[in-house]
């Protein structure tokens, strides 16, 4: 294969097909393992190991350089980014339209028709699409679905009791249209709130996340969330680490996060007063009581004066 200056695992994958491209998980260049944006040279051998349910990665976007890699990344992930707001907007509706005391299985076919054209779409699943990105405000479109009848019949049973509607369960695989704050980054267990931003879908910080406060003043819509009970993944969180400076203090504290099951996707190192090193650390978890057993195996190490999670 022919490939420009600078070509990644991931450009020579997309060369050989788009498939193998976009089901790529690892990749042996001669015939040791690498990481795919790992650039070629010439005469390399590379083998391409995939995954039938894998997809594209949004990150590989940062480093191929081959168009036919990029055009297809990026289409895979507009499809998917569809498919998966329509799931997002269907369960949005589905709760915003229990606190007016409908169901979204009773909407008749002639409702959902005259609501798309009112509203000037081709569809449905478009609309619901519109509301999973965040371009639509749900509680707007829940109400045009409420008859006068119903929405009498909703203000009178407000009289006697406020209805309040659940929080949206979120599991952690919903996919693009739903992400999780840089700034905060929520892991499973924390408390959680979630933001509607235009064009992505939700964005899940932690409640206690400095930046809601901008939020709140730029008049963002807020949704209640919870974590649910069947969480699945790992998810990065900071923490810092303040340890005494001697030998190996760096390697022994990366080995036994390595024995707590969590990978380290960063580290940086700052040299406080020549006797001590802070040492921030972003590791994957799974939640909460993770990342607790994490720290607590930490703090018996005789070195280490302090830890504690960053938040913000």
């Amino acid at each position: 294969f022919v490939l420009p200056q600078g070509a990644t695992v991931i450009d020579f994958a997309y060369a050989v097909h788009s498939d193998v491209g976009n089901q790529c998980v690892a990749a042996r260049v001669d015939r040791r393992l690498a990481p795919l944006r790992t650039q070629l040279i010439n005469g390399q051998t590379v083998d391409i190991i995939t995954k039938k349910k894998s997809r594209p990665n949004p990150a590989w976007l940062d480093f191929v350089v081959t168009g036919k890699a990029r055009a297809t990344i990026r289409s895979f992930l507009k499809r998917l980014e569809n498919k998966e707001a329509v799931q997002l907007g269907r369960r949005l509706l589905k709760r915003e339209l229990k606190t007016l005391g409908r169901r979204i299985e009773d909407i008749s076919e002639k409702e959902r028709n005259r609501l798309v054209a009112e509203v000037g779409l081709k569809d449905f699943d478009k609309l619901l699409e519109q509301i999973g990105l965040g371009n639509r405000m749900c509680k707007l479109v829940a109400r045009m679905l409420v008859t006068e009848k119903q929405e009498k019949k909703k203000q009178k049973s407000e009289r006697q009791e406020e209805p309040r509607g659940e929080p949206l369960s979120i599991k952690g695989t919903e996919g693009v249209v739903v992400s999780f704050a840089k700034c905060c980054s929520p892991i499973p267990g924390d408390p959680v709130i979630a933001i509607f931003s235009p064009g992505r879908g939700l964005v899940v910080h932690h409640q206690d996340c400095p930046n809601l406060g901008d939020f709140r003043r730029q008049g963002q819509s807020w949704l209640d969330v919870q974590w649910a009970e069947d969480v699945s993944g790992e998810f990065p969180t900071t923490i810092r680490v303040d340890a005494g400076n001697q030998r190996g203090m760096l390697a022994t504290i990366a080995s036994l996060i390595a024995e707590e099951g969590s990978n380290i996707e960063d580290v940086r190192s700052e040299e406080r007063d020549g006797l001590s090193t802070s040492l921030r650390f972003i590791i994957s978890v799974k939640g909460r009581k993770h990342l607790a057993n994490i720290m607590r195996r930490l703090k018996k190490v005789p070195f280490v004066l302090r830890i504690n999670r960053s938040i913000g």
